[in-house]
């Protein structure tokens, strides 16, 4: 794996992409294949499981279904950022999360780490009273103002993620001169903008936006270009059962599961960090299966 920067190779230090501090604890050490971050949506809109677990008992129910599947982080969001998704009020987003995070938390038959999935900093700063200890942030923590601060604050993890526009315009027409350039270097920079914000950049985790702003091509060149993306530090991939998939595929939604494992095979052959699915169980036998075979020296790319 490279040391360079994302952005100017020649004078930006590099930090080590193979650790992730969480609340004091480096959640890579000694992992050679990535963590599997489980989505729990609380919403009645996600694009493939809104309105399933949007209850706190339902919640909890699933948490521990993930959980025993093999999940390593629950990844909880009160609001849907699929394309065209409207925005939903703090008032409403803090009603969603904040009861499911308070419960889980609570259930020591869990025990994983909670991460928040939210663009505003009220919200991530309840949550992590709460009991999370990680915030996601698909906008890269450029939404909210305050967003930076929340997490200076804390000694949480964070994963910082590239979206071009909003969800409501992002898929209008996404336009990059060369997708893998552009992201890379708009990573590194907010990778230096957290660091300069108070952000340590051991507690970062940098995620290229998998159908955020990108056209299916821009999807598949991101993926194949991987490498050039973890070079600072660790790499999140959300790519499960993503639209790109069906012009891959030319499956919908609900048969996409074997195209979100062999993406999720041809990134863990990379040395991808984390990969945040929907199906745990079936991923995750997928990597291991695939690392019994082929065997760690695969990973070397």
């Amino acid at each position: 794996m490279s040391s360079h920067s994302l952005s100017d190779p020649s004078d930006v230090p590099a930090t080590d992409p193979s650790t992730w501090t969480v609340s004091g604890r480096d959640l890579l050490i000694g992992r050679r294949l990535p963590l599997l971050m489980g989505i729990l949506n609380v919403t009645p809109d996600s694009f493939s499981d809104g309105g399933r677990f949007d209850t706190v008992d339902a919640a909890v129910a699933q948490a521990k279904t993930l959980v025993a599947d093999g999940a390593d982080v629950l990844d909880i969001g009160g609001e849907s950022s699929r394309p065209g998704a409207e925005p939903v009020s703090e008032t409403e987003e803090l009603r969603r999360v904040v009861p499911v995070i308070e419960a889980i938390a609570a259930e020591a038959s869990v025990g994983v780490p909670i991460s928040i999935d939210t663009t505003k900093a009220t919200v991530a700063e309840a949550a992590l009273k709460a009991g999370a200890t990680i915030v996601n942030d698909i906008s890269g923590l450029t939404f909210d103002a305050d967003m930076p601060a929340v997490c200076a604050a804390s000694d949480c993890g964070v994963v910082a993620m590239h979206i071009q526009g909003t969800p409501q315009t992002m898929q209008a027409d996404p336009q990059y001169g060369d997708v893998v350039a552009d992201v890379a270097r708009w990573l590194a920079e907010r990778l230096d903008a957290l660091s300069a914000a108070g952000v340590d950049p051991s507690r970062v985790m940098l995620d290229p936006g998998i159908g955020f702003g990108k056209t299916a091509g821009h999807n598949v060149a991101l993926l194949q270009a991987v490498d050039r993306l973890q070079t600072r530090r660790p790499v999140l991939i959300g790519h499960s059962r993503k639209r790109f998939l069906k012009a891959v595929l030319g499956r919908e939604v609900e048969e996409r599961l074997a195209g979100t494992i062999g993406v999720a095979v041809a990134m863990a052959a990379r040395g991808v960090a984390m990969l945040r699915v929907h199906d745990v169980r079936a991923v995750g036998d997928a990597i291991l299966a695939y690392d019994a075979v082929i065997g760690p020296d695969a990973h070397v790319v």
